[in-house]
């Protein structure tokens, strides 16, 4: 079975700290992977925050999640602190691509716990159709907070 390998493009447009609650473990005692994917959702949410956005609010634009992919690398455990690092690329007129590195530090050793891809696809709700990336949203993506 070929394994997903996901590259995270260099230049990060933010990185976020997002505590590992326990109602974020699974039978296993670890990170389960829907909690996973709300963390990636969390992540992407106070990123447009910051920006001024919603995902249902973006110039009068929306967002549609349009794919996602999941590289897990290493077990998050309670008490872990992700260091969630969001990168963009593949930004075309209607829909852009979020990478996402997960991190945590434990005895001083800084430890991978995924990668991740979502494809998002701006969304007009009121007339149900596809719309462009409003350009605003365009320069918040292309912004790299390392340089």
């Amino acid at each position: 079975m070929a394994r997903i390998k996901i590259n995270i493009p260099p230049g990060f447009i933010t990185t976020l700290s997002i505590p590992v609650r326990i109602t974020d473990l699974n039978y296993g005692n670890h990170l389960g992977n829907d909690s996973l994917v709300s963390i990636l959702h969390e992540a992407r949410v106070q990123w447009l925050k910051l920006n001024g956005y919603t995902e249902l609010d973006i110039e009068g634009t929306g967002l549609i999640m349009g794919d996602l992919a999941v590289e897990y690398v290493s077990e998050s455990f309670y008490g872990d602190v992700l260091q969630v690092s969001i990168s963009a690329a593949g930004i075309t007129r209607v829909s852009f691509e979020l990478f996402y590195l997960l991190e945590t530090s434990r005895q001083g050793n800084i430890i991978t716990i995924a990668k991740a891809k979502t494809g998002m696809v701006c969304y007009d709700y009121s007339m149900k159709r596809i719309a462009p990336v409003p350009l605003n949203l365009v320069k918040a993506l292309e912004h790299n907070s390392n340089g």
